[in-house]
């Protein structure tokens, strides 16, 4: 058993769990950019520039989805297995890693704040480290085999594709799916599939699962009745669920009557394609329309939803959706003058909020300043820049169009702001809850004005 208070400055450099996360991303990186560097890894004569390689490996790792080639096209079936197994391993290494994170916090928790932690989560013990891994794995497994299956039966009998491509071009779309991430397979994504059901809501699924995180599911499947469900499942369930009514009908109605994007559908075509639209931008990068031609309401909006993401310990980006629920119920107790900020019958602690604090200032602060760099090295629109930031950052994947036409210094923003964004807001917090220390005095209290 790991010892319950351990001064951060005595643990070796590399036993620290965002060292070791950060660590294993950068590898992970290398060796995708090493194997997408060979010659057999492109469908062309020679091998891929190695900016190429550095961003597609970045960008599947981290489940991002955005790119500077086409990748049905540029890649061959070797560097295409590359990118969904980078996909693959990315996808579980995040899940299992920010579930294992919050075990070895919890084992430097004092014990009464490790019994109450064990309670809330129910996965989160030293005891459990196994059924989360494996879980974990079970999960992703299960859920990709059945959209899988179901694309597949799609593509053969509803599309002319032979068993063999339709098999290939759902494993990958089911893997891309379910792992968040928004690479595809076609040149314009699921643009060619806007009005086809039996594609766009197997995807859905996965992405909205994907997007819960482990954790969560497990209660949702296994934890009854439901008032024993943790306070991070109740708040990740609701929040969620608010948000995927609020995002497909903003889309709806922002887009519409835009002939470039749902207006050029039918009525049935619209509600789909929409519905669909309004999802992913928390999650992964799969769209079935331009955002390059949407208006600039609907960027704005989507630029919000892609910054809130999806849950914790999850495939999704963002700085989740228990640090949002976090804010607002902070807001709404400073209105109502309450000492204390309530979520679900259960109190947040001072190091919680300040955490929520924390990643949420550091996100828009990266955010504003890369925007700010992206713009003084291109002649770009503010709000196509802001856009592909915020889906880099959040790693989301969605794009207006303008990654491959950044220049060199551009794209190798992009990628940092990918690796930073898989690894960052998990590293800040487990930075921030294994320094708490307690100090033996307190300075003397100051009011400046607010506001």
């Amino acid at each position: 058993m790991l010892p319950l208070a351990v001064p951060s400055a005595k643990l070796p450099f590399w036993s620290h769990p965002s060292r070791l996360m950060a660590a294993g991303l950068a590898g992970l990186v290398a060796t995708g950019t090493a194997l997408l560097w060979l010659p057999a890894a492109t469908a062309g004569p020679g091998h891929a520039p190695l900016r190429t390689a550095l961003f597609t490996a970045t960008s599947a790792a981290s489940l991002t989805g955005l790119g500077v080639v086409d990748t049905g096209t540029y890649w061959s079936p070797l560097g295409q297995v590359v990118i969904m197994a980078l996909i693959q391993v990315g996808g579980l290494g995040v899940m299992t890693s920010a579930s294992l994170v919050a075990v070895l916090i919890a084992g430097r928790m004092g014990l009464r704040s490790r019994l109450s932690a064990e309670y809330e989560t129910r996965t989160m013990s030293l005891s459990t480290v196994r059924r989360v891994i494996t879980g974990t794995a079970l999960l992703s497994l299960v859920v990709e085999a059945v959209v899988a299956v179901v694309l597949t039966g799609r593509l053969w009998l509803g599309h002319g594709y032979p068993f063999g491509k339709a098999a290939w071009f759902a494993v990958f779309h089911a893997v891309t799916a379910f792992n968040n991430a928004g690479f595809s397979l076609w040149p314009d994504k699921l643009v060619g599939a806007a009005t086809d059901p039996w594609i766009l809501l197997p995807v859905a699924v996965a992405l909205i699962v994907g997007g819960l995180g482990y954790p969560v599911v497990y209660e949702a499947l296994r934890v009854r009745p439901v008032r024993r469900w943790s306070v991070h499942a109740k708040t990740t369930l609701a929040v969620t669920g608010v948000l995927l009514l609020v995002g497909p009908l903003a889309l709806i109605v922002g887009e519409w009557h835009n002939p470039h994007t749902l207006g050029a559908l039918d009525v049935p075509g619209r509600l789909l394609a929409g519905g669909f639209s309004g999802i992913t931008p928390r999650t992964a990068g799969l769209n079935v329309i331009d955002y390059g031609q949407t208006g600039e309401a609907t960027l704005l909006f989507t630029d919000i939803l892609m910054f809130i993401g999806g849950g914790s310990g999850s495939t999704a980006g963002g700085i989740k959706v228990t640090t949002i629920a976090v804010l607002l119920m902070a807001v709404v107790a400073e209105a109502r003058g309450d000492r204390d900020i309530d979520i679900f019958g259960r109190r947040m602690s001072p190091p919680t909020v300040r955490q929520a604090i924390a990643v949420a200032t550091l996100g828009m602060v990266v955010v504003l300043g890369s925007a700010l760099v992206l713009l003084e090295i291109s002649d770009l629109p503010l709000d196509h820049v802001l856009f592909e930031v915020t889906s880099a950052l959040c790693t989301v994947g969605l794009s207006t169009g303008i990654t491959p036409h950044l220049p060199a210094a551009g794209q190798y923003l992009l990628v940092a702001l990918m690796y930073f964004g898989r690894i960052g807001s998990v590293t800040v917090v487990t930075a921030l809850a294994l320094r708490s220390t307690s100090r033996a005095y307190r300075n003397p209290e100051g009011r400046p004005f607010i506001g």
